[in-house]
């Protein structure tokens, strides 16, 4: 039981903003999040929040560490505070990932912004940036929209992907410019796995995207470090912007289970080989209407990914691409080709292409009649062939792979569950008739974005009838939450499309099958990842199938399996092999090797040829010098972990009883509360709030999830700010055995009794921040500190009025609250001092690398005049003499030039160093205001 005093200052102490890398800067993010957070990840989101000045930093975990949860945390930290005007840049494929995640594990609301909805949006009257989502988008519409993305001034930016932007520094890299130009003003979150790959100019170019005054010239940069001998310094000048967690420093408690590869091989029929031969023949020419010029990769990948996949699929293809061409007929004239032409499916769409990317006209060429006609007869042979096929050779592998798998899960004690992953929703189609057809009726859920077949339809209907609490009202996510929790409580299998599975939490299945399976090793990760992460009580088997008939498709497994080691390790792919995968763009060699190879021997020269190229030569020197400046080499960094560890814990413990008590206090008389479950049952609603089930996010169990966020708490909170405390005669009676946690007050301080003042000071500077500050003292006089004041609290408490607080106490109690606020205030003061000379300190090193590097300039034409003087010296003749004295007086000029930039550009960095410190000076000036939320009489017992 608590009072209104307790009410009031829990409500305060879950808003309050606190700057500084503490716990309680990033309060509200850990009481939101609804997934179990891991102390690395609560020590990034912290590394983030250390210096109000800094413009960005760079979080670098190994992969598999939970970088999304990281910025995650951050994310929501800024949408608890009021900074709502957020952007996640990330390649186009990752984009629904982000937007469940964000919704899911943070309950945070977004868009996915394309050209699509922003052409909607423009069209309808509307700003296509709405206020309180979370906007995400891809690289190329950050780059094409830069100036007015540029003018929204964004609070933080976060830049997945990162490594995609480390060649800024070239001239070359437009997209990285362009996307450094439009978030050059706003805070910068960049995500990576490896910041750099083959040189040190790449850490550079990456640290250049977040703030330009870092470095000097890239000429400069290489100067000073390229030779590797000043690294403890680079390190020490990157320290506030990177931060690296490694595998083996998070082993002792993110314990992975193994990996089980499945290899399920098959053999095609003929007439499956057949087929296959014909269109793959097809697809190589370069004289078909089928597959204009324009785009060939694109279209020839998909229908080579499609044939890989089913028949079934196949055929719909087909279908598609014979009516553009019997268009075409009719019109006798070329028609814009578009990627819906092969796929109608919006999802399937986003793993072809990135977003936004324009599709170049077709040249006005003249249709050859004759020729058309013959192609089309061509298609409609093929489609004939497909739909005669009887016998899939790869389905019936399948139902083999589920028998086996299936035992090997009996044996380990798991849950008999599969999830299965195919790129298109026309083979999830099949593979549910075919697998109800023999043995799993009844068993089978489909996922995909469309979710409208009338068994997921009523799956969703159910789902909401059965669980009114849990209903968000985002149909997507709903429809996401019924169908896992179907899967979980009911069917044996669920078959996902591949943008559907993003973001999926099945820790509770260990079976996951790679009905096809993509060229891209990232996508096969993220799909593995789903079952295998952490949580995980089993060893996850991993199926997948390789036709013996098809050599190519050997050796895509064997490269995957091999050197990627995607399917058998703990830890799945390092980040050095997918690193060494984006660079030279696996996927597009793998389409290469099937549009060029024909034969055996063909294949294998040009598979050859790829593994060599994917042979990670990071040699020694680099990896020692990755060590040197990113990772942490304390070895106290496990302990330090484990320190954090016990920390969160312990905060979050007290926080979360906090806002339990506030919600009991606030909702007294309208919900009915479950103490050992962390549970209630809203019986009347508000706030718009639906009745039913609530659990607190850590007991999550069959309700809706609670979190600080939900708009149930800011009622809570809304409710409890506005208390009526101002009396002065009233007192607490502390009960330190009432609370749902353990609280041991000191000795002193029980059967004891006092007074105490609740202050509320509100600083504004580089920040905004609140403190609620106690003053408080015993009867006879002594002097609590704050944390004893605030372990009062943590005790239950009732009240008793009529206790008339005397004046001379209140006038005391005021002048030790007031003496408590210039003491913050002057603590809050030197922290600040302390942000501004570290700033300060970087802009003079920036000033310093740029004159540094002019000068360097000077001095090597210095070295040549010395040098060409001294041949003319010694020329044999005197047309030489002349040549090299003409030469000397042009680098004489050279140097003259080079002096007056060199004076010019001292002048203009010392103006530029002027105004940056300034700017900073103006931000340090502080305005405070503060005022007494309460002042009462307290006793313990």
């Amino acid at each position: 039981m608590i009072t209104k005093y307790h009410a009031k200052y829990y409500a305060n102490l879950l808003t309050q903003k606190a700057v500084g890398g503490e716990l309680s800067s990033i309060s509200q993010s850990l009481m939101s999040a609804s997934v179990d957070i891991n102390p690395h990840q609560i020590d990034a989101a912290l590394f983030a929040f250390k210096s109000p000045l800094s413009k960005g930093i760079v979080l670098a975990d190994e992969v598999g560490l939970g970088k999304t949860i990281e910025a995650g945390l951050v994310i929501c930290q800024y949408w608890a505070i009021g900074k709502r005007k957020i952007i996640i840049v990330c390649p186009a494929a990752l984009r629904k990932q982000w937007s469940t995640e964000l919704i899911d594990k943070f309950g945070i609301d977004n868009i996915i912004l394309d050209t699509k909805n922003y052409n909607e949006a423009i069209k309808n009257g509307r700003s296509p940036y709405p206020k309180n989502k979370v906007i995400i988008c891809s690289y190329n519409f950050v780059a094409r929209r830069k100036a007015e993305i540029l003018m929204h001034s964004f609070d933080i930016s976060i830049i997945d992907e990162a490594h995609k932007l480390r060649n800024v520094y070239r001239k070359s890299s437009k997209t990285s410019h362009a996307v450094r130009d439009a978030l050059t003003t706003t805070k910068k979150l960049l995500l990576t796995a490896t910041p750099f790959q083959n040189s040190l100019l790449e850490l550079y170019g990456l640290t250049s995207i977040i703030d330009e005054h870092i470095f000097g010239s890239e000429k400069s940069f290489r100067s000073e470090y390229g030779s590797g001998e000043n690294n403890a310094d680079l390190r020490s000048r990157l320290s506030a912007m990177y931060k690296r967690t490694l595998r083996r420093d998070v082993k002792e408690y993110i314990n992975h289970t193994n990996r089980l590869p499945l290899t399920q091989k098959f053999d095609s029929t003929d007439a499956e080989y057949e087929l296959y031969q014909a269109i793959s023949d097809f697809l190589r020419r370069n004289d078909i209407y089928s597959v204009p010029a324009q785009q060939k990769k694109l279209t020839t990948m998909i229908i080579r990914k499609i044939l890989a996949s089913s028949t079934f699929a196949l055929i719909s293809t087909l279908t598609n691409i014979k009516s553009r061409l019997e268009k075409m007929l009719e019109t006798a004239s070329m028609l814009l080709f578009t990627t819906e032409d092969l796929i109608d499916d919006d999802e399937e769409i986003d793993l072809y292409m990135d977003d936004d990317e324009d599709i170049p006209a077709e040249e006005e060429d003249v249709v050859e009649i004759d020729k058309l006609k013959i192609e089309i007869e061509l298609l409609q042979t093929f489609i004939d062939k497909a739909k005669h096929i009887k016998q899939d050779s790869k389905s019936e592998a399948l139902l083999q792979a589920l028998d086996k798998s299936f035992e090997m899960q009996a044996k380990e004690g798991a849950s008999r569950k599969a999830l299965i992953f195919t790129e298109s929703t026309k083979t999830q189609a099949y593979l549910k008739e075919y697998l109800e057809a023999n043995g799993y009726e009844g068993k089978i859920v489909l996922f995909n974005g469309r979710g409208s077949d009338p068994k997921t339809t009523q799956i969703y209907k159910n789902w909401c009838e059965a669980n009114p609490s849990k209903v968000s009202g985002i149909k997507s996510v709903d429809r996401r939450m019924a169908l896992v929790d179907y899967f979980r409580e009911s069917a044996d299998i669920m078959i996902a499309t591949e943008a559907a599975g993003e973001g999926l939490n099945l820790q509770f299945c260990s079976l996951v099958v790679n009905y096809d399976l993509p060229w891209n090793p990232q996508r096969i990760e993220q799909r593995i990842g789903r079952c295998h992460r952490y949580g995980q009580k089993h060893d996850v088997v991993v199926v997948n199938f390789v036709n013996i008939r098809n050599y190519a498709d050997v050796r895509v497994f064997n490269i995957l399996n091999e050197k990627f080691n995607l399917f058998d390790d703990i830890f799945g792919a390092s980040d050095e092999i997918l690193g060494k995968a984006d660079a030279i763009d696996f996927e597009t060699r793998i389409w290469e090797i099937y549009q060029q190879c024909r034969t055996e021997e063909e294949i294998n020269e040009a598979f050859d040829r790829l593994q060599t190229d994917m042979q990670v030569e990071i040699d020694e020197r680099m990896k020692d010098t990755r060590h040197q400046i990113l990772e942490n080499f304390d070895i106290d960094v496990q302990e330090h972990l484990r320190v954090a560890k016990d920390e969160a814990s312990t905060f979050l413990n007290r926080y979360e009883h906090i806002l339990w008590e506030l919600t009991k206090y606030v909702l007294d008389g309208k919900a009915k509360f479950d103490d050992k479950q962390h549970s209630f049952l809203l019986k009347k609603s508000v706030a718009n709030c639906a009745c039913g089930k609530y659990d607190l996010l850590s007991q999550l169990q069959d309700g809706a999830p609670y979190r600080l966020s939900h708009p149930l708490a800011q009622y809570v909170l809304d409710k409890a700010m506005v208390l009526d405390t101002d009396n002065y005669n009233s007192e607490i009676v502390f009960n330190n055995k009432d609370t749902g946690i353990n609280v041991v007050l000191p000795e002193y301080l029980r059967c004891q009794s006092g007074y105490l003042v609740l202050s509320r000071l509100q600083i504004s500077s580089f920040e905004d921040e609140q403190y609620c500050l106690f003053s408080a003292f015993t009867e006879d006089g002594k002097f609590l500190t704050q944390e004893e004041a605030e372990k009062l609290f943590l005790c239950g408490g009732i009240e008793k009025i009529n206790t008339q607080i005397p004046d001379t106490i209140v006038s005391r109690l005021n002048a030790n609250s007031k003496q408590h606020i210039i003491t913050t205030i002057k603590s809050v003061d030197s922290r600040n001092l302390s942000f501004f000379k570290e700033e300060e300190d970087r802009i003079y090193r920036w000033e310093r690398d740029v004159i540094d590097g002019i000068e360097q300039e000077l001095d090597i034409v210095k070295r040549n005049i010395r040098e060409t003087e001294r041949l003319a010296r010694q020329a044999e003749n005197i047309e030489e003499r002349i040549s090299l004295e003409a030469k000397a007086e042009d680098l004489c000029r050279q140097k003259r030039r080079k002096r007056n930039e060199l004076e010019n550009r001292e002048d203009e960095i010392s103006v530029r160093r002027k105004e940056l410190i300034a700017k900073l000076e103006r931000k340090m000036i502080q305005t405070t205001s503060s005022d007494n939320l309460f002042i009462v009489r307290w006793s313990t017992n």
